[in-house]
């Protein structure tokens, strides 16, 4: 397994949010995360990037106890990032936004971010335009290809659909789905649409007040949907 969780805890000051929650992912695969609002998904994700320190369990990537690790530290080992928000640079080009994220890993690598500009060809005219001059969609392109630049082994997207038009919604699923079968790259997804997160997981995993009240296979998810 890539990425094991065992009894994670966290909270915000005396408030808690997750309770114990336990699960893990292996090498290549996409985990779906399911849950309404306030249910603790984007607080999972910043606890796993060591945004938000845990206060009980562990997080253990790619063999190594990561639980006390800093987030800058945890990035060059290989985990990314893709925000709620997208939180891109907005007075940074799509160029300097993509070496931004070549810098997570080491430094910059004008070869990647080449690399990854194939895979996302809707931005490669944009390379000059600053951040805050893209549409909602083009900004979550941005986010998405700024990871990559990154080279992460495990990549956590929080509520990627949000606020984008279904066509771009469309054009990431395609190009994760293609992502995935090039490459070993493993997915974590949080998200609220069901018909997203079923079309690129293996397993969803759903939550539940803090917690992973059951999993799922895609396909039990969109007849849940359906029910209720």
């Amino acid at each position: 397994m890539i990425l094991t969780v065992a009894d994670l805890a966290s909270g915000y000051g005396r408030i808690p949010i997750l309770n114990g929650i336990s699960f893990s992912v292996a090498e290549g695969e996409c985990v779906g995360i399911w849950g309404h609002n306030g249910m603790g998904k984007t607080t999972l994700l910043t606890t796993l990037l060591g945004y938000q320190p845990a206060t009980r369990g562990s997080i253990t990537f790619a063999g190594d106890d990561v639980t006390r690790l800093a987030t800058h530290s945890r990035a060059r080992r290989g985990m990314g990032l893709v925000p709620q928000g997208r939180q891109i640079f907005p007075a940074l080009t799509v160029a300097e936004n993509l070496r931004m994220g070549s810098a997570v890993s080491g430094g910059h690598r004008e070869g990647v971010i080449e690399e990854i500009l194939e895979l996302f060809p809707r931005l490669k005219p944009l390379l000059l335009r600053t951040g805050g001059l893209l549409s909602g969609g083009e900004q979550q392109l941005l986010a998405l290809a700024r990871c990559l630049c990154g080279r992460p082994k495990i990549m956590m997207l929080d509520e990627p659909t949000e606020g984008i038009q279904p066509s771009i919604n469309e054009e990431i699923v395609e190009t994760l789905i293609g992502l995935r079968s090039r490459t070993r790259l493993t997915l974590i997804v949080v998200e609220q649409r069901r018909e997203f997160i079923a079309a690129l997981s293996d397993r969803v995993l759903l939550m539940q007040k803090g917690e992973i009240s059951t999993e799922v296979r895609p396909d039990e998810l969109l007849k849940m949907d359906e029910l209720h």
